[in-house]
């Protein structure tokens, strides 16, 4: 009989394992039991020996010709792919090379091979590891010898876990050993790919870990140099999972040294509010692995899980409503519009529209989903990639207070190229006055239609002024975008909750006051007129000014998770310029959107 392997659909045959298993056949007068020949039989003849000996023959050959292994140039190809797409989007006009290499370069069988190419071309083999040490063990427990070089990587930490060239130890709560608590992705020890979770840790340097403490362990490690040798007795389960492909958008700022329950500081990631994350694995519930998107190094820190953080902001809020109902106060998580009382569910707020120049005040109905909104923890969200299409604009929304400066900066935007820029029109319940045109100024309706069409969900918006009903349509919107222009609105901020869609996909921008001082300061310096006044006649009072710091603090409070860029509008000159910046970016560039508008 003889030993065969398939490589390309025909039969390989290897002399060794053949000879081997002839010689086995005969070896009938050797000292050894039936059991024992048996599994040395089915050994020989299984076909995941007969396919690594296969593997190695093939290996052995390509390294003697050296011609099958060439050495990588570069280690990021996904990069520089990101970059050259970035170059063909920003380029005025396409011309068809580049159209067909735009194309080319997003197929994912292509973006397949680079990210092979990359995980192949990260792997850091040198400098070359001195031989293992021959140990005679009588012991019959398994054990594992692995070779780390020293580096840089973070070798401080807490009594708990320990950074150990990019894994982290603890003891056993059961046992009392040391063990494996964490392999941190990109790290030396996941490089090697011999170190996993839940391994035991019996000595370090030749040196018996038995009955110490991870510090003392710690102290092994800062005094050895150059080359570190672990004993381990492998885990039954070695549970290596793939590095996820996630990415998430962090709506809080996290600083690993100021968090007294993380399993260790030093292997702890830093970030701020905005910070695109590679969430690179999730398998703790409380601890994720991940890393800055764009960061080069390859380690992975330690993050807060989502639930972990959650669990924390809900602590948090319940401490501060509980301090403020002691001092008497209305706790943040129920402060009303207008910030005068105290009741749970106001059911109006004020919004002013724009139409033809003038400013009307409209009672925009708030009664759904208020205490909803409030409630909704903002962590982290999932997140992807959107590159702009050719004659596709998202819709621009400029979210803010009452009287912060969105008409103007609005109608500056559309002034700009009022064929490229459009606002859609409202409809309204309310008679045609004389000289108006169904569709221009307005759409004119019934009320009953209007009402059964709030019912549907089909407004964006509504409220009632003076007995006649008033709204945006979301179809209106939908069909600017269709016909190649780009849509612009100044919406109530509870409109997000409807404009906030993989169809829509809104670019929204924060038009923030000043503080409080300034904003009193610049406006007055500049005459600026009242909006909550229907004729423009006077300024703006002591009272409005602080409404409309109020109402800041509630729309960040609720919804600021939601924006994408906030201009703070303290010069309308200097506000405007960056309001044009953002929308050519939008037009222009790549951006980060909820993960959901991409799929």
């Amino acid at each position: 009989m003889t030993s065969e392997v398939m490589a390309n659909g025909k039969k390989k045959v290897d002399t060794a394992l053949t000879d081997l298993f002839t010689n086995l056949q005969r070896a009938s007068n050797l000292p050894t039991t039936d059991e024992e020949l048996g599994f040395l039989n089915d050994l020989l003849q299984s076909k995941e020996l007969n396919a690594l000996v296969n593997i190695h023959n093939k290996i052995l050959t390509n390294v003697e010709r050296k011609r099958f292994f060439p050495i990588p140039v570069l280690s990021d190809s996904m990069q520089v792919l990101s970059d050259v797409l970035e170059e063909l989007i920003n380029q005025s006009t396409m011309s068809p090379d580049c159209r067909e290499l735009f194309q080319m370069l997003q197929r994912p069988h292509l973006q397949g091979l680079l990210c092979a190419h990359d995980s192949v071309a990260q792997k850091d083999y040198y400098p070359h590891l001195p031989d293992i040490p021959v140990e005679e063990d009588d012991s019959e427990e398994t054990v594992k010898i692995v070779q780390l070089v020293k580096s840089n990587e973070p070798l401080t930490g807490t009594q708990s876990a320990e950074p150990i060239v990019g894994a982290t130890i603890k003891t056993d709560e059961q046992t009392g050993k040391i063990v494996i608590a964490r392999v941190m992705h990109g790290g030396a020890a996941d490089r090697s790919g011999l170190i996993h979770v839940g391994d035991e840790v019996v000595e370090v340097n030749a040196i018996s870990v038995e009955g110490k403490t991870p510090n003392d362990v710690l102290t092994i490690l800062q005094n050895s140099e150059g080359t570190i040798t672990f004993k381990l007795i492998p885990a039954e389960s070695k549970g290596n999972v793939r590095e996820s492909k996630v990415r998430v958008r962090a709506h809080f700022d996290y600083s690993s040294s100021n968090d007294p329950y993380i399993p260790c500081k030093e292997a702890g990631l830093d970030f701020k509010k905005g910070d695109v994350l590679h969430v690179v694995c999730q398998d703790d519930q409380y601890w994720w692995q991940a890393r800055k998107e764009g960061d080069r190094h390859m380690r992975a820190g330690l993050i807060p899980s989502r639930a972990l953080q959650e669990k924390r902001i809900v602590h948090e809020r319940s401490l501060v409503a509980n301090e403020d109902e002691e001092n008497g106060l209305c706790p943040v998580s129920v402060v009303p519009e207008d910030g005068l009382t105290c009741s749970p569910k106001p059911s109006r707020c004020l919004l002013v529209a724009d139409n033809k120049n003038k400013t009307k005040k409209i009672i925009y109905d708030t009664a759904e989903n208020d205490d909803f909104d409030r409630e909704l923890i903002a962590t982290y969200e999932e997140v992807a990639k959107l590159y702009p299409r050719p004659r596709v604009y998202r819709p621009v929304v400029l979210i803010g207070p009452p009287g912060v400066g969105r008409n103007e900066l609005k109608r500056r935007l559309i002034d700009t190229d009022p064929e490229k820029y459009r606002t859609p029109t409202p409809y309204t319940s309310r008679p045609m006055k004389p000289g108006e045109v169904d569709g221009k100024e307005y759409f004119f309706v019934t009320r009953e239609q209007m009402e059964d069409d709030i019912d549907k969900g089909k407004f964006i918006e509504f409220g009632e002024y003076k007995g006649n009903l008033y709204g945006t349509s979301a179809e209106n919107v939908k069909d600017i975008v269709s016909s190649g222009h780009v849509c612009v609105l100044n919406p109530h901020y509870q409109a997000l909750k409807i404009l906030r869609t993989p169809q829509l996909k809104p670019y929204i921008i924060y038009i923030k006051p000043p503080s409080l001082d300034v904003l009193k300061d610049t406006r007055m310096a500049n005459h600026a007129r009242s909006t909550f006044d229907v004729n423009n006649s006077r300024g703006f009072t002591e009272d409005e000014f602080k409404d409309m710091i109020k109402h800041t603090e509630r729309i960040e409070f609720l919804y600021e998770h939601f924006f994408d860029e906030t201009i703070i509008n303290d010069d309308l000159v200097t506000a405007f310029t960056k309001l044009l910046t953002a929308v050519n970016r939008v037009e222009t560039e790549p951006l980060w959107v909820p993960a959901s508008w991409v799929q």
